[in-house]
């Protein structure tokens, strides 16, 4: 017979309340700083607050999840001889994935750990896939197949209205991130699989539109099941725009608009939106890298 099997992400994670509660998601929060204050996610601070910290203008960083609290959650779901499935944030932005291998190592539990290679809402398509699975009896190695299959379906774009975070995090250089605010420079980053990568930029918003009508046209033949935009206080008439902008009249794709994760937030920035489609089927779009 096989163990069952328990579902572990963390809060980087895009999930609606009432989908952590139905398919029984454990989460492991992350923690960011503030003013050299450590601040757990969804503990000691709510996305609505740093939204709010942001519009001060104080710029949070990441700190690393201890490790101890892996083992702790690991040891305590898998007590009962469960196995234990970790799906985590991409390695791209965070060290979690690797203090939850080590985690999992020094755990009691039979741990399985797999680093997503996304984030926000494209985790969530990979952690619901995997906690129905787990419900339908499947494998963790039939799971870990179908986590593969959605991330080659997944696109994960961040519209960046302003650089300050990214110049903070050392991902952009001091002086342009100053050149690009003096000239409002926006600019495009896809998440890959193994680089955070610019790809466009322009001088107004009008460079989110181009790109939303650019995804529109490439996923013609190869509809969008889901379509995230996960934001940063970002404005609800613009949201709504880009969401006109990316699915057809007629598309009965799943739609989800709500503020990201702290994690994320200290990447991207106010205004940011992390534009997160999921497709029918395997057709990675290609847009040329700048």
């Amino acid at each position: 017979m096989t163990k069952p099997i328990k579902i572990v992400t963390d809060s980087s994670v895009q999930l609606t309340p009432e989908e952590i509660k139905e398919n029984n998601i454990t989460i492991i929060p992350l923690s960011v700083e503030v003013n050299g204050k450590n601040y757990i996610d969804g503990e000691d601070i709510s996305r609505e607050e740093l939204v709010e910290q942001l519009r001060k203008g104080n710029i949070p960083k990441t700190s690393q999840p201890a490790m101890g609290r892996f083992i702790d959650t690991f040891n305590e779901l898998g007590k009962n001889g469960s196995q234990v499935l970790a799906i985590l944030i991409s390695d791209v932005l965070s060290g979690t994935f690797e203090t939850a291998l080590s985690a999992a190592d020094m755990s009691d539990a039979d741990v399985t750990v797999i680093n997503s290679k996304s984030t926000d809402r494209g985790l969530a398509f990979q952690v619901l896939a995997a906690a129905k699975d787990a419900r339908e009896g499947k494998t963790i190695a039939e799971i870990k197949e179908h986590c593969a299959d959605i991330y080659s379906r997944t696109t994960v774009d961040v519209l960046v209205d302003n650089l300050d975070c990214l110049v903070a995090g050392g991902r952009v250089s001091r002086f342009a991130g100053a050149l690009t605010k003096l000239i409002n420079l926006k600019i495009i980053v896809r998440l890959n699989e193994h680089s955070l990568d610019v790809f466009t930029k322009g001088r107004s918003r009008k460079t989110f539109i181009k790109h939303c009508k650019e995804l529109a046209e490439q996923h013609k033949d190869n509809p969008i099941q889901a379509l995230s935009l996960s934001n940063v206080g970002t404005d609800p008439e613009f949201l709504e725009k880009i969401k006109e902008t990316i699915l057809p009249e007629n598309s009965d794709a799943s739609y989800l608009a709500r503020l990201t994760s702290p994690i994320i937030m200290t990447h991207t920035g106010l205004n940011a939106v992390g534009v997160i489609t999921l497709a029918e089927s395997l057709k990675k779009l290609t847009l040329n890298t700048i």
